[in-house]
């Protein structure tokens, strides 16, 4: 009886376990096709190749890039990077990264996934100057109807209290400031000088 009982209990205990490995398997190998997506929405801009993000975009996207305009699906996205970075656009290139700080989060069914992390976005200007932007952000990952996995909605940000455009800003203002105070002593001066010149004349 006692080896009967330690026998089921050593079977149930296995297939606890096998039952455990296969579900980490299939987690795996979602998180790997989660990796996947989002290596390919990093090439398809650094490259300028806009279109080819499209397979891994639902079709149903809401995105919320740096500058805080809303996109409303994926057929949005080309020309919204197309005006910044296009011929004629007002920046001349963007490097993006995504980094995620852990494993995307996955739904009990897995239908949805919850990620987050790092970023970083190095833009370049039409004159040559170039600015890197420190950003975090969070995508909505979905597993649509086909079986694939797709960005379902992301939202990046920012510090605009601390990021480098900001900071050449306010050195263009102090510099500014130097120069007005430098300019109005001159103009003192030369006032003090003539003014003196002429009484003493």
């Amino acid at each position: 009886m006692l080896k009967k009982t330690c026998l089921a209990l050593l079977l149930s205990l296995l297939s606890l376990f096998f039952a455990s490995a296969r579900a980490q398997e299939a987690d795996a190998a979602i998180h790997e096709e989660l990796r996947a997506a989002l290596r390919v929405v990093e090439n398809a801009i650094n490259t300028g190749q806009y279109e080819d993000m499209l397979p891994v975009l639902s079709a149903q996207l809401r995105a919320t890039p740096i500058n805080q305009e809303f996109i409303n699906g994926n057929e949005a996205i080309p020309p919204y990077f197309q005006r910044w970075f296009g011929e004629g656009g007002k920046l001349g290139s963007l490097e993006f990264h995504l980094t995620p700080d852990t494993l995307t989060e996955l739904s009990p069914d897995k239908r949805w996934g919850l990620v987050y992390g790092d970023g970083t976005e190095k833009y370049v200007l039409r004159d040559g100057r170039a600015y890197e932007l420190k950003t975090r952000w969070t995508a909505a990952m979905a597993r649509e109807e086909d079986g694939k996995w797709r960005v379902r909605a992301i939202h990046i940000g920012t510090n605009f209290l601390d990021n480098p455009i900001l900071s050449e800003a306010e050195s263009a203002v102090r510099k500014a400031g130097l120069a007005g105070s430098i300019g109005g002593l001159l103009v003192g001066f030369l006032f003090a000088f003539f003014f003196c010149r002429k009484r003493g004349g």
